[in-house]
């Protein structure tokens, strides 16, 4: 597959602080903290040093900046089309070529801060970022465009304990909960953009759904998550699992049942379901990752 030509349309006519902070917003920076924050947590859970936190992180912030810098310049041509306010390149805050110049340095500088976490733990991590860029250059308008997603999410425990000596792979419980949670960010992603979406032709996995079904099985996937997290582990599920398993289930219930009218809703509640199973990930149940 083959890297779009750059879009030299929208190019703004100065540089300095007005570039650097479109390139901040064209990173999509809400997803690059919160996943980089994930994956650093999980790194002093699963009992990685010091070092080896502060090298997943930087392995992990470099792969998602190439991949919100990706998303943007890759769009830029259809969002300066269609006049889509708040986007860098449309504002003439930073040009599309340089957005694409920002997304190949991070990649190149993901690489060997990825394989300095161990070999396999580095080519999980490369994959999951090439899984990315293949959502944002293909995948996001075919029916496949759930499974980057899922990779990706996936792979975030899988690389943690994976640079662990010994290479563990994680319980298996988790890996499903991780791709579970990736469907969910999938479908609350795009949920609130999915009639413009049809408008200008992408169609992927959630849009061919239409906006009713996706706003449905929104909160399936994020409850799947939380009963893998829950009940996956030998043993009885403690009291932590099993009322938050409760509380996910009440919560996801509610927001099908009155997101029917708010939609806005609908995607808080899915919100809140996503939390609890982060909390869960993160709780004493999955202390031990690997």
């Amino acid at each position: 597959m083959g890297i779009p030509e750059h879009t030299t349309a929208g190019e703004p006519a100065g540089r300095g602080s007005g570039a650097v902070g479109g390139l901040a917003r064209s990173c999509h920076p809400g997803p690059v903290v919160t996943v980089t924050t994930l994956t650093a947590a999980l790194a002093v859970i699963g009992g990685r040093g010091a070092g080896g936190c502060v090298l997943a992180w930087a392995a992990v912030l470099t792969g998602q900046l190439s991949v919100g810098w990706c998303n943007d310049a890759f769009d830029a041509g259809r969002d300066i089309a269609l006049g889509r306010p708040g986007k860098p390149v449309v504002d003439g805050l930073v040009g599309a070529g340089q957005v694409w110049t920002a997304a190949y340095t991070a990649l190149a500088l993901c690489v060997p801060l990825s394989l300095l976490n161990g070999l396999a733990a580095g080519a999980v991590h490369l994959a999951a970022v090439g899984a990315g860029w293949a959502y944002n250059l293909k995948l996001k308008a075919t029916r496949w465009s759930w499974a980057p997603y899922a990779i990706g999410f996936a792979a975030l425990p899988a690389f943690v304990t994976l640079g662990l000596p010994g290479s563990p792979w994680p319980h298996w419980w988790v890996l499903g909960a991780g791709a579970l949670l990736g469907v969910g960010a999938h479908l609350g992603d795009v949920l609130p953009d999915i009639r413009g979406d049809l408008a200008t032709g992408v169609r992927g996995w959630p849009q061919r759904l239409g906006p009713d079904r996706t706003r449905l099985l929104l909160p399936v996937p994020l409850v799947l998550a939380s009963a893998l997290l829950a009940l996956g582990p030998p043993g009885p599920p403690g009291r932590r699992g099993t009322t938050a398993l409760a509380l996910a289930l009440l919560v996801a219930v509610t927001g099908a049942v009155l997101g029917r009218r708010r939609e806005r809703l609908a995607f808080a509640t899915a919100v809140v379901v996503a939390v609890v199973d982060v909390t869960l990930l993160l709780g004493g149940t999955l202390t031990n990752l690997g």
